[in-house]
Parts: structure tokens; C-alpha cells; sequence
């Protein structure tokens, strides 16, 4: 007889690391694509990110949607030990090497590789 995994499990997958209940996050405002940005963001207590919300204020928008659910699977991402610097290399870029898309944006601000 099989065991059943628990559900959401992967053998060799690291861990899910929650943040606190409370926890401290601060917001970044920024343009991309023509459109105004808000990022909020939280951090472990250790310092590292864990956490980020997206939206431009046009809710339900695809723009909105977009950028809410990928900023949703990159702190899933990052609270199972995927380094910022594995999600930036993994985002779209353009031929100047600037990010195409709000989580790209975002995450160069935080690296502090580009200006808001």
C-alpha cells in the first residue's frame, strides 16, 4: 500500500517558513509600464524578504491581477527558501537589462539596483 503524501507536500522541498502574525512591512511606490505601483513588503526578523503584495489601484484589472498573483507565487517562493537573486534572474527583461514587469521592478528596488 502507497502512503499518501500530505497535501501541498513535495519530497526534498524545503519547508514552508511563515513570518510572524505580526509583523512589521513598508510600501514602495513606483511606475512601470505607465502604470503606478504599490508594493508592500515584509521581512523575516532575520532581515531577509518574505513577503510581497502588489497592486496598481485599477482592481481587477489585468494589470491588477497580474502583478497580485505574481507577487502571491514569489512569497510562496521566498518562504520556501528561494533567494531574491534566483527570483531576479529568473524575470523578464528587456535588451537594456531593466525588468519588464512590477515584480521585476520591485525586487531590483529592493536590491537596490534601480531608482523609483
Amino acid at each position: 500500500m502507497r502512503r499518501r503524501r500530505p497535501a501541498g507536500t513535495c519530497p526534498g522541498a524545503a519547508a514552508r517558513k511563515r513570518l510572524p502574525n505580526r509583523h512589521a512591512s513598508e510600501q514602495i511606490a513606483f511606475i512601470c509600464g505607465g502604470f503606478k505601483f504599490i508594493a508592500t513588503v515584509s521581512r523575516f526578523p532575520d532581515g531577509r524578504l518574505g513577503e510581497i503584495f502588489l497592486t496598481n489601484g485599477k482592481c481587477g484589472s489585468d494589470s491588477d491581477v497580474s502583478a497580485r498573483d505574481a507577487a502571491i507565487v514569489a512569497s510562496i517562493a521566498l518562504q520556501h527558501g528561494v533567494s531574491v537573486e534566483v527570483l531576479r534572474r529568473a524575470l523578464m527583461r528587456d535588451s537594456q537589462g531593466r525588468p519588464s514587469g512590477p515584480l521585476g521592478v520591485v525586487l531590483d528596488l529592493l536590491a537596490g539596483e534601480a531608482g523609483p
